[in-house]
């Protein structure tokens, strides 16, 4: 772990700089609001998984920081989008953009973060990194309207819920890793195990933040306890809550789920059931599986130190609290 937290004290403030340097230029109108997202801070998962993958694949270009900026670039857009559709207050312990600059101007905002990505990753003039970021665009948005069409809907099943989270979070983590791998020039063989790298670490990455909606507080994690629960999203803890349920219980709790109509004492009811019944330490395990397969697709590479923090990163993952 501490080789992984050297690595980010190293890396955070060239990627950081590499932010600001992109969007110093932007219009007087919408440089508030991306100040705003950017400055929020967040762990920048995204652009290091860029870095370390490019050289843990034997990258000497000097010019890889604007390409794991715009892959942050492109997750601050999807943040923007996803708090207005969550219609979130809170975002990295921040109050939401769109609470702070109205729906409009965030979705704009979204919407320029998007181009912008996309316009540098074609600044390097090579094809395979612009499929990677409009298959990550597309492939997020579908997975966001997956879930608002399973919204509020107790016949969702297990496999629904990971192809939604697959779709949403880990696809980007996945293009991440990509864009790394074809930067360092990567073939066949080593783009496949960036790909699997990033995609199963990006299913574990969501399945733990799904653990920590009942288990961290907002003080700690940016967000409030019990979101994903009070906006009726049927994440992992609460399926196996669910299921832990008598016929009776089961069908009241789903009931008033489906129909919009749980209150703040059933909100903290559900969510100290699935504390005490150790569910979100038990979600956390299953997202052990994901780690485990991230794990394995490095099993090729040679012995480096980049290769040495993926691995860090995916105890980090497995073991955050926020």
């Amino acid at each position: 772990m501490n080789i992984l937290k050297a690595y980010m004290a190293r890396e955070l403030p060239r990627i950081n700089q590499t932010l600001y340097d992109l969007t110093k230029d932007l219009e007087p109108e919408v440089l508030p609001l991306v100040e705003h997202v950017l400055k929020a801070g967040g762990k920048r998962i995204r652009p290091i998984l860029t870095l370390l993958t490019a050289r843990a694949m034997g990258c000497t270009r000097n010019d890889v920081y604007p390409m794991a900026a715009a892959v942050e670039l492109l997750h601050s857009a999807s943040l923007l989008h996803d708090d207005i559709l969550d219609n979130a207050g809170l975002r990295r312990g921040k109050k939401a953009a769109h609470l702070v600059f109205g729906t409009s101007h965030a979705i704009l905002g979204g919407d320029i973060l998007f181009a912008l990505a996309n316009r540098i990753a074609a600044e390097y003039n090579i094809p395979a990194l612009t499929h990677c970021l409009a298959q990550a665009i597309m492939h997020t948005a579908t997975g966001e309207i997956k879930e608002i069409a399973l919204l509020r809907n107790p016949a969702i099943t297990r496999a629904q819920y990971l192809d939604i989270i697959t779709g949403k979070t880990a696809y980007l983590l996945q293009v991440a890793c990509q864009c790394g791998a074809i930067m360092a020039g990567a073939d066949a063989t080593g783009l496949e195990s960036a790909s699997r790298y990033g995609l199963n670490l990006g299913i574990a990455f969501q399945i733990v933040d799904d653990a920590l909606d009942y288990s961290s507080s907002a003080a700690v994690s940016g967000k409030p306890l019990g979101g994903d629960l009070k906006e009726g999203k049927f994440t992992l803890p609460l399926v196996l809550y669910l299921q832990q349920l008598a016929d009776e219980d089961k069908t009241r709790v789903m009931d008033k789920l489906a129909s919009n109509a749980m209150d703040a004492k059933d909100i903290a009811q559900v969510v100290g059931a699935i504390q005490s019944l150790g569910l979100d330490v038990q979600t956390r395990q299953e997202a052990g599986t994901y780690i485990t397969r991230a794990k394995a697709s490095l099993e090729h590479l040679g012995d480096t130190p980049e290769k040495n923090i993926l691995l860090s990163l995916l105890d980090f993952v497995l073991h955050r609290e926020k």
